[in-house]
């Protein structure tokens, strides 16, 4: 299989790059059953809307990966839910109910880090510790490839979503990713009332506004006759 065309990377197979790879991950890839490239990014840019913009690689064609604190009777139980990066994974009503939780939230970036071995912003479905549940929005199971973390910030992996789908601990999940809440458009900024209406001014009815030099000018005009000369 070819290489993927996304965006500006360069996508290389992982095989030549495994350096780009946190440790659970390297170790991981090749049980996936299908090809994988990986591609190197600044770290900086790993925040999948700033990876977008700086790579040209499109939402739709990335994943975001992000982990789930689910709790019952006291006990908490750790998850991963996939999702395309044009919607959010819904998690107090299709992955509650799934994990039969009373509870689920997303965990705390000190626990996902902890628990994973991975990097926060790199967290990827490949890799994740043994029985953790691995949820798989349909549609991201649909797609010819998709771009996920790798485990760490500085790059990305490019996977089929069959290969997502089908590893151990995988469930296909429909309705778990839910389309973004659009960004409402800002207000019309309210008119600026004026201070005064218009027709209110320091001019008087019959009066026509004037320059104040104009002032000396109609005095030595206007006086009376009796006043006699300068």
């Amino acid at each position: 299989m070819p290489s993927p065309q996304l965006g500006s990377l360069t996508w290389l197979p992982v095989a030549d790059r495994p350096d780009l790879l946190a440790p659970p991950v390297a170790a991981a890839v090749p049980l996936l059953g299908g090809a994988a490239w990986v591609a190197e990014i600044d770290d900086e840019l790993a925040d999948t809307a700033a990876f977008s913009d700086a790579y040209g690689v499109p939402l739709e064609a990335s994943a975001n990966c992000v982990v789930v604190a689910a709790r019952r009777a006291g006990q908490t139980t750790l998850a991963a839910c996939v999702v395309l990066a044009t919607t959010r994974a819904d998690v107090n009503g299709v992955v509650r109910r799934h994990l039969d939780a009373r509870k689920a939230s997303f965990a705390p970036q000190d626990v996902a880090v902890a628990e994973s071995g991975m990097a926060f912003g790199g967290i990827t479905p490949v890799g994740l510790p043994e029985g953790w549940p691995v949820l798989v929005d349909p549609a991201v199971a649909a797609a010819d490839v998709v771009v996920i973390g790798s485990g760490i910030r500085g790059s990305k992996l490019a996977v089929p979503g069959a290969a997502l789908a089908g590893l151990p601990s995988a469930h296909v999940l429909d309705g778990l990713g839910r389309p973004m809440a659009p960004v409402p458009d800002e207000p019309a900024p309210a008119p600026v009332r004026p201070l005064r209406a218009p027709d209110d001014s320091d001019v008087g009815w019959g009066e026509r506004p004037t320059d104040p030099s104009d002032d000396d000018r109609r005095y030595l005009e206007d006086r009376p006759p009796h006043w006699g000369s300068d």
